[in-house]
């Protein structure tokens, strides 16, 4: 690592940097890593960067405020920490050290079903409740358990994930070990363990227990990880269907956004179905690599629904320009998922909430410096006129 990141990291590149130097390597690859080649991986970035702002002078900025509304919360940004399957591996009970880091800063924080920390544990250490991120299992009984349970922790919003009836193909989790459960899987990841020091210590040792705690009741040893995983794999349901979310609507009363949708035609789907938002999402290049970018995807999908449904983006967003962008496109906020992760991977708690406070930084300056004050103000003339549509 160079002299540059021993110092403060400035940016998501700097808190990845981290994370590589410290997580074993099967991990790392596990959070960085896309489906098949990661072309949409590279994509969601790519077609970011590719979007150029406009520029406006001499306008009066010196009252900018940062915070809206999103889901009947005040957030100091529109900008929330998408749902991250195991992250409690990632730094030592990584789930409680995000979303404190995230309540810290003013937004929300995501649980995932497949996290370390059960929801009671984040919520004890919390006084916002957390979002609570779900998938359609083919156990009903299994869903509607882990609804209530939700509930009884105190969860108003429900992200639940659509786009994953059957697991993606992830080249980098095959060569690190991750999928054999036989000798050359275990010799794999053992290898890469011992060249990773503190973070068996810290996370490997000291962070126990490492069960998906949302999901202890459902395996006979809650410790046994691949027990999980063959539990898991069976329970992903590629028979689920639009009927099943108009079921599923009946069963939550809190806020439903279905997160993964991509096409402006499932979008209004959503919106017939009663959600009460949706993440427009390529679960972050993992799954059907070659699909579009999210942004990209983002104008035709905020065209048909015309303001009907708040619209939320992940995918690719990896500063406050990035998030100054999907909003000038039409969405009301975004998730970020491998950037926090990085960061608590790299430097915990305090990473996470440092690159949340240089995110909503980041957006103020170019709020600034495209001559807006207030994130309502933000919309598509503040980007060049030939990358709207």
């Amino acid at each position: 690592m160079s002299r540059t990141y021993r110092i403060i990291p400035a940016d998501c590149a700097d808190y990845r940097r981290l994370a590589e130097r410290r997580l074993p390597r099967f991990l790392f690859d596990y959070i960085d890593g896309g489906a098949n080649a990661e072309h949409t991986l590279t994509a969601n970035c790519a077609d970011f960067a590719r979007l150029r702002l406009r520029q406006r002078v001499l306008c009066d900025v010196s009252q900018l405020d940062t915070r809206c509304q999103l889901f009947g919360r005040t957030l100091s940004m529109p900008l929330t920490l998408a749902p991250l399957g195991m992250a409690g591996l990632y730094a030592r009970r990584g789930e409680v050290q995000a979303a404190r880091a995230a309540e810290a800063v003013g937004v929300p924080f995501s649980l995932s079903t497949v996290g370390i920390c059960a929801v009671e544990e984040v919520h004890a250490a919390c006084a916002q409740p957390c979002w609570f991120q779900l998938y359609m299992l083919r156990d009903r009984g299994a869903v509607t358990a882990l609804l209530q349970r939700a509930l009884a922790a105190g969860c108003d919003t429900l992200l639940f994930t659509v786009d994953l009836p059957v697991a993606g193909i992830r080249r980098r989790d095959i060569r690190n070990g991750m999928l054999d459960a036989g000798w050359r899987g275990r010799l794999a990841k053992a290898t890469q363990l011992a060249l990773s020091p503190h973070w068996l210590v810290d996370v490997g040792i000291a962070g126990k227990p490492h069960h998906f705690g949302n999901l202890a009741d459902r395996v006979a040893d809650p410790s046994d990880l691949t027990a999980f995983k063959a539990w898991l794999d069976a329970q992903f349901d590629p028979s689920v269907s639009w009927a099943d979310i108009h079921w599923l609507r009946q069963q939550w009363p809190g806020k439903l956004i279905l997160k993964g949708i991509l096409e402006p035609a499932d979008a209004l789907r959503a919106l017939q179905c009663g959600a009460d938002g949706i993440v427009l999402s390529n679960h972050g290049g993992r799954q059907l690599d070659s699909v579009a970018s999210t942004i990209s995807q983002l104008p035709g999908v905020a065209s048909a629904l015309d303001g009907r449904l708040p619209i939320l983006l992940d995918g690719g967003v990896r500063s406050g320009v990035d998030l100054l962008k999907a909003l000038a496109l039409g969405a009301q906020g975004v998730l970020i998922g491998r950037p926090w992760a990085w960061a608590l991977a790299g430097a915990g708690q305090a990473g996470v909430q440092n690159l949340l406070e240089a995110l909503r930084n980041e957006l103020a300056v170019a709020m600034a410096l495209c001559g807006v004050s207030r994130i309502e103000q933000i919309n598509a003339e503040l980007l060049e006129p030939c990358q709207a549509g």
